[in-house]
């Protein structure tokens, strides 16, 4: 698994210490709000996330990345790429999108870390198109989507909770001619 370095993150593999801020960060409503169904996530329901984003990297030449500061070493959240079996309407397709503890909100560093997974997954791991799916009321989210150069596919809802989705999409080359704020 690569490790990216962006102006102020690394977005590096996932270790063992990384389950308790990142159980924090799940078990926030808040932050789980427009995630699933919106329930907080427990412990045990963030360490299998935490088995399952390591076991991706092992089946893909892509995965979730952990997010971490690099002034100060603190887990921010993750962001990277999934297979969006929730929404089976859109598959085949590969997903990116990100979490992030409240306490990084609103300044620009999901942006930041998006966009360093989106160049290593187009140029490193052979993507040819992605997409990012959010609820519809996530407005922070689709101003993310918005400043990656991504568009709307479709809106739909998911079957499993009835929660009404925005896709975007974005193509390699698409991506290519855009240029992103670093933060």
């Amino acid at each position: 698994m690569p490790e990216l370095l962006t102006p102020r993150l690394l977005l590096r593999e996932w270790r063992d210490d990384d389950l308790t801020p990142l159980a924090a960060i799940d078990a926030d409503p808040e932050v789980m709000r427009h995630i699933g169904d919106g329930s907080p996530r427990t412990r045990e329901q963030t360490a299998t996330s935490l088995v399952n984003m390591r076991l991706g990297w092992r089946e893909r030449p892509w995965g979730i990345f952990a997010v971490e500061l690099r002034d100060t070493g603190e887990l921010a959240g993750w962001t990277g790429f999934a297979t969006p079996r929730f929404l089976p309407e859109v598959l085949p397709a590969v997903e990116i999108g990100w979490r992030l503890a409240r306490a990084h909100w609103g300044r620009g560093i999901a942006t930041e870390a998006a966009a360093a997974a989106l160049r290593f997954g187009f140029r490193d791991a052979g993507l040819d198109r992605v997409v990012s799916i959010c609820h519809a009321d996530n407005h922070g989210s689709a101003r993310v989507m918005a400043k990656l150069g991504m568009r709307e596919d479709r809106r739909t809802t998911v079957p499993a909770t009835g929660a009404p989705v925005i896709v975007q999409a974005l193509t390699r080359a698409d991506h290519e001619t855009h240029t992103t704020p670093e933060a």
